[in-house]
């Protein structure tokens, strides 16, 4: 019988082995590449994460993403997150407008060796999603590689990967194409370091639709919409905190 830490050895080895086959036979696609932004925005707010890092080796938990993640440092997400996530000595990792290659490049050259969080919540890929820059399949490899590499460089943090969240009013063609990662994702799951965790279908009201006091522009978060974010991680994300203890 494979026992659950078995499993997730392999699930581990499969995707790195999976990436490192890609890269030798040059099949690397754009949301796998590791690739740094050259806007000067972009480079500030790097230089700060890297700081924050430095400053916080203490950290327990981590927060990895894009501009829905950075924006836990909105004005009125801020309290949400003193509430929630201050008590943990969270670290806000997001930066606007990020894909999959460029927070793959940041987790490599990120000075964490010396951080041990005990875990980390990541929800990354919609911008990858934009019209046909990368198809569904290509974002969900993206999405493993940062899996893969946070489990190289943090061996001993809980991967709370979220789900990429719903954007758009109403249903609409790039809603399925998010679905379609989500589905593949999950499979990433193993049960023991990574765990998945799909909750777009909170944002949503029993029609589908998207409500503009959730998401104001149907795709980033006002303050209610990060309290429907914190509640619905809290009792998985306090698991798996108590289980690194």
């Amino acid at each position: 019988m494979i026992t659950t830490s078995i499993r997730s050895t392999l699930a581990v080895l499969l995707a790195a082995a999976t990436l490192s086959a890609a890269q030798a036979q040059g099949f690397l696609h754009s949301a796998t590449k590791p690739a740094p932004r050259t806007d000067q925005g972009w480079k500030d707010r790097a230089r700060l994460l890297d700081e924050r890092l430095k400053e916080n080796q203490d950290t327990q938990l981590l927060f990895i993403g894009d501009s829905i993640t950075q924006g836990w440092e909105g004005n009125g997400a801020k309290d949400v997150w003193a509430k929630s996530f201050v008590k943990h000595k969270a670290v806000n990792l997001g930066i606007g407008g990020d894909r999959t290659q460029h927070v793959l490049w940041r987790l490599i050259n990120a000075p964490i060796d010396n951080a041990k969080p005990k875990a980390a919540v990541v929800m990354i890929g919609t911008n990858n999603s934009n019209g046909e820059d990368n198809t569904p399949g290509q974002i969900a490899d993206g999405i493993a590689a940062i899996v893969a590499k946070l489990r190289e460089r943090l061996p001993q943090t809980k991967i709370l990967l979220l789900g990429i969240f719903p954007r758009g009013e109403n249903f609409n063609p790039q809603r399925g194409k998010l679905t379609q990662i989500n589905q593949v994702i999950a499979k990433l799951d193993d049960g023991k370091n990574v765990h998945f965790l799909d909750i777009g279908h909170r944002f949503l009201n029993p029609d589908g639709i998207l409500p503009a006091d959730i998401m104001p522009d149907y795709l980033h978060l006002s303050t209610k919409g990060y309290e429907i974010w914190a509640e619905a991680i809290e009792a998985k994300l306090n698991s798996l905190l108590t289980d690194s203890k």
